[in-house]
């Protein structure tokens, strides 16, 4: 069995793990990174890139480069409740360099880091390989079994840090302890055709019971309809005819657009979970992103909060791999780092859930209750629900890259510090000279 020996294993190359990779590997910490495929396309991922992660490629000083990919640019989401038409959200005034979500394919997120990775002496990207089990030396994980296209072999590291999302094989292997919340909805994600004229920035439609998410894709719409829970296959009996007139009657603008959908084929289902680790490490393992805490999709956060994630562990863990003395004390500094976020994002989560069920239960043509439209007209509101998506609970920055924030850096301080306590100095010696004349 080949054996590949290295510092840092991480498992899983979605948006936490190619990015832990590419910030730990510019921080001179030898890294691995495995994914199970062949390539990152795969769709009805999360494609939504926050401003707090824009963020992050701003201090880095790869916004630039980054933003030439191709993506689409959400300043304002809007939609329809029943019959009255909302504003929901504002980004315009999030204090971030970019007051914007930006729309971006996974595959293409991902291949621009791994890509920037990959200019670094210390990442190590293997695709193809797909971990099934952990190694185990004296009471603590020293590597991962992995699957090859050659055939078994073994990687292993000082750390095991898994990426590998909400099925994680890492955190089963290890034995770590799950806890669930009950979630109410799953999700159908499916694409229909969109025109020039269609509304720029809508993106939800409420109405007869169901809730229709409509996501620019420039040239289409990834629509989400969010079900209750375990409700598909009465969709599915009840035909894809009967399907269509749904979409119809929540969306009228589609018109005969809604015709494109001829096969339950062009319908994934999305189930929905949102879980977190009781612990979200042992000795020799971490596990952080949604193989910590799975995120349901309302708001978009997860794949933000999972680089999140990612920021922390390469801020607190790049100096003790390099060092070679990651130990459980450092393991949980990263979870009392990051638990706190997940958590208080997860009963935001459960909160929008209950809502999404008192729409459930009205099948009919709904009438927005008058409180609601008193609560849209908030001065601020909007705004403040933009920086609640868009920035989130206790963001990251990247430790040793911050650049000028505001036009004054940490340096600049220091640096001005250090010129008033001089001339401060100098005064007061002046002073006691004078007193002494």
């Amino acid at each position: 069995m080949e054996t590949l020996t290295t510092t840092c294993c991480v498992v899983g190359g979605g948006p936490a793990g190619m990015m832990l990779g590419y910030l730990l590997a510019r921080r001179q910490v030898p890294v691995t990174v495995i994914e199970k495929h062949g390539d990152f396309f795969r769709d009805f991922r999360g494609d939504t890139v926050h401003p707090s992660t824009l963020e992050l490629f701003h201090e880095l000083g790869l916004l630039a480069d980054f933003l030439k990919e191709p993506h689409q640019r959400l300043e304002m989401l809007s939609g329809v409740f029943g019959d009255h038409h909302f504003q929901a959200v504002d980004f315009r005034h999030v204090p971030a360099h970019c007051q914007f979500v930006a729309m971006m394919p996974q595959w293409d997120f991902l291949n621009f880091v791994s890509g920037q990775g990959r200019k670094l002496p210390h990442f190590d990207l293997r695709m193809q390989h797909e971990a099934t089990g952990l190694v185990y030396r004296d009471g603590r994980v020293a590597g991962v079994e992995v699957q090859t296209p050659d055939g078994a072999a073994r990687i292993e590291a000082d750390l095991v840090i898994g990426c590998d999302g909400r099925r994680s094989t890492v955190r089963e292997a290890a034995g770590l302890e799950v806890v669930e919340s009950g979630v109410p909805i799953d999700v159908l994600w499916f694409h229909i055709s969109r025109r020039a004229d269609d509304p720029q920035e809508m993106f939800g439609n409420v109405n007869y019971g169901r809730i229709l998410v409509m996501i620019n894709r420039d040239t289409y719409f990834q629509a989400g309809l969010i079900i209750a829970k375990g409700s598909f296959e009465q969709l599915q009996s009840a035909g894809m005819d009967e399907f269509r007139r749904t979409i119809g009657r929540i969306a009228p603008y589609l018109g005969d657009r809604v015709q494109e959908l001829q096969s339950w084929d062009q319908i994934k289902l999305l189930t929905v979970q949102i879980n977190r680790l009781r612990r979200w490490h042992r000795p020799g393992l971490l596990c952080i992103g949604d193989a910590a805490h799975a995120m349901s999709p309302a708001g978009g956060v997860g794949i933000n909060l999972a680089i999140q994630d990612a920021v922390a562990t390469a801020n607190l863990l790049a100096r003790p791999l390099r060092e070679r003395r990651v130990g459980d004390a450092e393991l949980a500094m990263v979870q009392r780092r990051r638990e706190f976020p997940a958590r208080v994002t997860q009963l935001v989560q459960m909160n929008i859930h209950r809502v999404f069920g008192w729409v459930f239960r009205r099948p009919g043509p709904l009438q927005v209750p008058w409180q609601v439209k008193v609560a849209f007209r908030i001065p601020g509101l909007q705004r403040a629900v933009g920086r609640g998506i868009g920035i989130g609970v206790r963001p990251e920055h990247i430790a040793d890259a911050r650049p000028e924030r505001g036009g004054v850096t940490v340096r600049k301080l220091a640096v001005c510090a250090g010129v008033v306590l001089a001339v401060a100095g100098v005064l007061l010696l002046r002073k006691r000279r004078c007193s002494r004349h």
